[in-house]
């Protein structure tokens, strides 16, 4: 067996543009697998020391801030490497820093946004969320990393565009040894909510920083140091596709909150913070499963921007199927080791007051699996100039999803989440898939024609 690994291995690897994508994955793997094992360390310290209901809280106050930012947010990484990546390519420097430039004002105007909705909601988020409105004040400070997010999303994707992953690495890397100290220390100290929720907000805060400075750095060597003096005026022409891109991954991402990225929320305004606490764990616990594939969708990114740019739609493709390949190997063996051995890793690392978590656990593991191996279906869709289609598709699968959630929560509880989120990604994940292999079978013809 491990020979033939070892030569599916080497064949892939013989492709320039792969071992490219591999490389910079590599380097963000590194220190994701390293922040994702402080994770874990820091979830179980965090989840021992608080317990589920408390627990539950946490995830409630992180989370309610990470769905208000993004529904002010406008993916800018996602619009900085499609935009600034093309015309880095084509050589035209100017309209590369004028595109970023425009995505940082957005970025910092939606920011503003955000922090404002945050302290406005506040009140309501911890009555309906916590269900306790004394809690209001951490909702509101919690949210000021706000603050230091300002442009993260925009520098994100400029590091991406240069081949900085090692920069990206090294602030995530950062980002958890610096809060899992906070929690150690916490831990040992017998403290509370409050210490666990102001050591989060340190490590966001120097993530997010590191980042943004670093890019302003990049910035500054790629274009000059009066990059930022560059007019939007020339991007007159593009502007409204730059708009167009902007606001439908801002939909976009909309639908994602509503549909998948606030399960949290959602649980404790429908079940209490218990439950919650339970599927925090769980959806904790799948980070293993997707830890080394969840660099590869930023890895892939720039690489099929600039593929797709010269047209060379065989690469595209390579890269897409053997993408899938490696993500496979990795994520089928280990969703079947976490199924068997999930009840015991939970009792020994959370603790038996946890137990409840492993149905929820192996329901979202098959969900996650298939996610991984189609890892690459929003950023091929992105390259493609398809902003709008993945929207669409997001938007019917949350229809769908939120219309179950009242006919099967109140019968099978937080269960019933976990199998409503597999199969939105089994909906979503697999539409977005046909329509990329329909595309590039299209315009592979057309270019044969021509």
């Amino acid at each position: 067996m491990f020979p033939k690994l070892r030569t599916i291995f080497s064949r892939i690897l013989e492709n320039e543009l792969l071992r490219r994508i591999i490389t910079n994955a590599s380097y963000l793997l590194s220190a994701t697998g390293l922040a994702a094992a402080m994770s874990v360390v820091q979830s179980i310290l965090a989840g021992r020391l608080l317990g589920p209901a408390n627990f539950g809280i946490l995830g409630a106050i992180t989370q309610f801030t990470s769905v208000v930012n993004r529904f002010a947010s406008f993916r800018m990484n996602e619009l900085v490497v499609r935009y600034v990546g093309h015309y880095q390519e084509a050589g035209d420097d100017q309209r590369a820093a004028a595109v970023f430039k425009m995505a940082g004002f957005l970025e910092i105007g939606g920011s503003i946004l955000a922090l404002a909705l945050i302290w406005g909601l506040a009140p309501l988020g911890a009555q309906f969320f916590a269900q306790d409105a004394s809690l209001a004040f951490w909702f509101q400070i919690y949210g000021f990393i706000i603050l230091a997010n300002v442009m993260f999303e925009t520098a994100s994707g400029l590091l991406q565009i240069f081949d900085r992953f090692r920069v990206i690495a090294v602030a995530t890397a950062a980002q958890s040894a610096i809060t899992l100290t906070l929690i150690v220390i916490i831990f040992f100290a017998k403290a509370g909510l409050t210490a666990v929720v102001l050591a989060y907000m340190v490590g966001k805060i120097v993530y997010s920083l590191s980042v943004t400075i670093a890019a302003l750095i990049e910035a500054r060597r790629a274009w000059g140091t009066s990059w930022w003096r560059t007019p939007l005026s020339i991007l007159k022409d593009e502007r409204r596709s730059l708009l167009t891109f902007a606001f439908s991954t801002n939909l976009s991402s909309t639908v994602s909150l509503v549909a998948k990225d606030s399960e949290v929320l959602w649980v404790s305004a429908f079940l209490g913070p218990v439950q919650a606490g339970y599927y925090k764990t769980a959806l904790a616990i799948t980070n293993l499963l997707q830890l080394p594939v969840s660099p590869l969708p930023k890895a892939t990114f720039p690489e099929l921007t600039r593929e797709i740019a010269r047209r060379n739609w065989d690469n595209v493709r390579y890269v897409l199927r053997q993408g899938s390949r490696i993500s496979a190997i990795y994520s089928v063996p280990v969703t079947l080791i976490l199924t068997i051995f999930g009840k015991w890793l939970i009792e020994v690392t959370y603790g038996p007051e946890y137990l409840p978590t492993y149905s929820a656990l192996v329901i979202l593991l098959v969900g996650y699996t298939f996610v991984n191996i189609f890892y690459w279906n929003r950023v091929a869709l992105l390259s493609l100039g398809r902003a709008v289609f993945p929207t669409i598709v997001n938007f019917t699968g949350m229809v769908l999803k939120v219309s179950a959630i009242f006919l099967l929560v109140p019968r099978y509880g937080y269960l019933a989440f976990a199998a409503l989120l597999a199969g939105y990604y089994f909906y979503t994940v697999g539409a977005a898939v046909i329509r990329v292999f329909s595309d590039l079978r299209v315009r592979s013809h057309v270019e044969v024609v021509k």
